[in-house]
């Protein structure tokens, strides 16, 4: 469960490359700079450094945000699995077989990652700053933000989480209560529908 909840939530933040960011300024700058589009995808690189353990876990793979659908994360080394968001559920799955499905309505836990990764993708910045503190800076054409979790809830699962880029995101790193440190990076974006595979939108 702890690791669905925490994909999802690097979900959520990676979800910012398509969503305004909160304002006042200097963030209200980033808003500006962020590119919007209705389906974007492209490649991550994950490494998660766990408490105690001298190597990191490293993974990559794929990741589509679509506007007004959700978000699909692809892991495909080391183990190939899928994770889904909707504004209704998430769903996890090990290749094309449904391991798990989560629904809003009857787990509270869904129900405030889907508020995150919605608020975000439909630039509700009121939602946002009620669940995180944010402080972002602007250096040319690049920026930084730092959010900080209001929520206890939230604040347990991960202390904090810093993210950079241009028009899209670059970089997250997750800071989380116990520890562990989770590093992304996004590379070879691309936008609008040749950016999704056939295989990609038949998982939609």
């Amino acid at each position: 469960m702890k690791r669905i909840f925490m994909s999802a939530l690097l979900l959520a933040c990676a979800a910012l490359a398509s969503a305004a960011a909160p304002s006042p300024s200097p963030v209200a700058k980033i808003e500006a700079m962020l590119a919007k589009p209705k389906l974007l995808c492209g490649r991550f690189e994950q490494s998660k450094q766990l408490t105690g353990m001298k190597k990191a876990l490293l993974s990559n793979g794929r990741f589509c945000v679509a506007a007004g659908k959700g978000v699909l994360w692809r892991t495909l080394t080391p183990f190939p699995n899928t994770l889904r968001l909707t504004r209704d559920e998430i769903v996890h799955f090990q290749g094309e077989r449904v391991t798990t499905r989560l629904d809003a309505k009857t787990e509270p836990v869904v129900k405030m990652i889907n508020s995150v990764l919605f608020s975000l993708l439909a630039g509700d910045l009121g939602q946002l700053d009620k669940l995180f503190e944010v402080d972002g800076t602007v250096d040319g054409a690049n920026w930084q933000v730092a959010l900080k979790a209001r929520e206890p809830a939230l604040a347990k699962a991960i202390g904090a989480i810093r993210l950079d880029g241009g028009a899209y995101v670059k970089h997250i790193e997750i800071s989380e209560a116990s520890g562990d440190r989770t590093a992304i990076v996004f590379s070879a974006i691309q936008t609008g529908e040749a950016a999704m595979t056939a295989e990609e939108a038949a998982l939609f």
